[in-house]
Formats: structure tokens, C-alpha cells, sequence
């Protein structure tokens, strides 16, 4: 899943720091879908302490991609689904955390 973020906000990552809703994902289960180890970010991290919040927080601009791989039980298509929840700040304001559902399709070779 690619995030796109709007330039002069910020969207904290998995493990953001002291304060603000870091970025979470809930998948749904499947017995045709089994996740493969943690879900990756790929991107580039920010560092910096955040006079708002008080704490050193991690974050990305622009862009970033959240990855998970997952082994899929047969040939049969279907399909990952799950929310993710999510906030974004800029230097002055936060907007509330926000929960997005998904569905990818995977499968069906």
C-alpha cells in the first residue's frame, strides 16, 4: 500500500514515539492468507523532536510504502483485507486519527 501525503503534513510511522497515533494495521483473517513477518516501511524516515508532543517522533513526508508479504494456501484468488488507522500533523496542527479500510487482491495463478 502506497500513502501520498500532501506536502507540509507528516504521517507517523509504525513505531512514531511518545504522543501521536502511530500508523496501524488491523488485517482481517483468511484461512487462504498467512502474513509473512511484520509489515515493512519503505521510505524515507524522518527523526525529530516535536515540540507539540514533547518527544522524539518518526515520521515520513511525500511518500512511503507499506509492505506485507503473505503466502496464499493454493491457487485459489482472494483477497487481503484489514483498516488502517492513521494521523497526520504539520508544524502548527494535527487532524484526528483516521481508519481506512482495504482489500488487495492476491492469488489466482
Amino acid at each position: 500500500m502506497t500513502a501520498t501525503i500532501e506536502s507540509k503534513w507528516h504521517l507517523y510511522a509504525q513505531e512514531a514515539g511518545e504522543g501521536p497515533v502511530p500508523t496501524t494495521f488491523k488485517l482481517t483473517k483468511n484461512p487462504l492468507v498467512v502474513p509473512v513477518g511484520k509489515i515493512r516501511e519503505v521510505g524515507k524516515l524522518h527523526k525529530a523532536f516535536d515540540k507539540n508532543f514533547d518527544s522524539e517522533l518518526k515520521y515520513y513526508e511525500n511518500q512511503v510504502n507499506f509492505v506485507q508479504k503473505v503466502t496464499v494456501k493454493g491457487k485459489a484468488a482472494t483477497k487481503v483485507k484489514g483498516s488502517v488507522e492513521f494521523m497526520v500533523c504539520d508544524d502548527h496542527q494535527c487532524l484526528p486519527p483516521k481508519e481506512v479500510e482495504f482489500a488487495i487482491s492476491v492469488g489466482g495463478k
